[in-house]
């Protein structure tokens, strides 16, 4: 019988998130498909330097080894075609990553293939890909700055979000972007005990607590919330997570401040938000990645 991996959290990340493939990249965009072939193949035995996923999948694949069970699949999702993808193969054996599943789609978009592999998590740096993931309702973000070295702790894996249109959906942030700060707050307080329905990236939550729940006793995961709400507005966002039974293990209200030092200070792995004024910025000292609004959901 095939084997099923419905108990696993499942990943699928690009080539070009996992390892800098930015001169292979630039080539592309600068003179064509032909001439990227070409630059793949004359420099196929050239091990690729680490990306901005990579140690994040690093710390992610530990937890089998750890824990003695198979408990998280890494798929690496790419529009490389079968023949320019020996370099990338290669890549995986040098830094002796368990990750034996690939899609290689040769030019085509990769995000159909992600309910064929149960994806939970897709990352990657093509828009296109991460668009149409984020619009048949799977858990997607676009990740910056993939030639930058990040220094990143390996002793445990610290993912970071935003709350609203994140794990939340963007209803709270339209009426913030419609009426203005004063009707958010009045609405925040008076839904206080109304959940907030589930964003892009809640059911990757839900999976990660899954997961962190199955290790507690070894502490490999650390989650946290970084959003520009206050404490007022951010009781809402506590009694959600309580409604869906989920412990998150850090939480910060800004009031709208800047959240790069939160998470340089409690260094995050990757952090997803949904703005490019915070995820750029973020980006500057972790791994981060926007995550798309949902086709026809965007605040204007």
């Amino acid at each position: 019988m095939p084997v099923s991996f419905d108990d696993y959290l499942v990943v699928g990340i690009s080539s070009r998130a996992l390892f800098n493939l930015e001169d292979a990249n630039a080539v592309f965009e600068q003179d064509g498909l032909e001439a990227y072939r070409d630059y793949q193949l004359s420099h196929e035995d050239e091990i690729l330097q680490p990306g901005t996923g990579f140690t994040l999948v690093q710390n992610l694949l530990s937890i089998n080894t750890i824990t003695n069970k198979k408990l998280v699949e890494v798929i690496v999702m790419s529009r490389n075609s079968a023949e320019t993808s020996l370099r990338i193969i290669h890549s995986l054996d040098h830094y002796g990553l368990d990750i034996n599943r690939m899609a290689m789609s040769g030019g085509e978009t990769i995000s159909r293939y992600l309910d064929a592999f149960g994806v939970d998590l897709f990352l990657s740096c093509n828009e296109d890909d991460v668009n149409q993931a984020i619009n048949s309702g799977f858990a997607a973000g676009l990740v910056y700055n993939t030639d930058r070295i990040y220094e990143q702790p390996a002793d445990q894996i610290r993912i970071a979000f935003d709350a609203d249109a994140v794990l939340f959906s963007p209803e709270s942030e339209r009426i913030f972007k419609q009426k203005g700060l004063d009707a958010f707050v009045e609405n925040e307080l008076l839904n206080e005990d109304v959940a907030l329905k589930k964003g892009p990236l809640a059911k990757f939550l839900f999976c990660l607590s899954n997961l962190q729940q199955n290790t507690k006793n070894l502490h490999l995961i650390r989650t946290a919330i970084v959003t520009s709400r206050d404490k007022n507005t951010g009781k809402r966002v506590l009694k959600t997570l309580r409604k869906w039974n989920i412990d998150v293990d850090e939480v910060f209200f800004l009031q709208g401040a800047g959240k790069t030092e939160v998470l340089k200070s409690f260094g995050a792995n990757i952090f997803f938000d949904d703005q490019d004024i915070h995820g750029l910025g973020a980006s500057e000292v972790v791994p981060s990645a926007r995550v798309p609004y949902k086709k026809g959901q965007e605040p204007k």
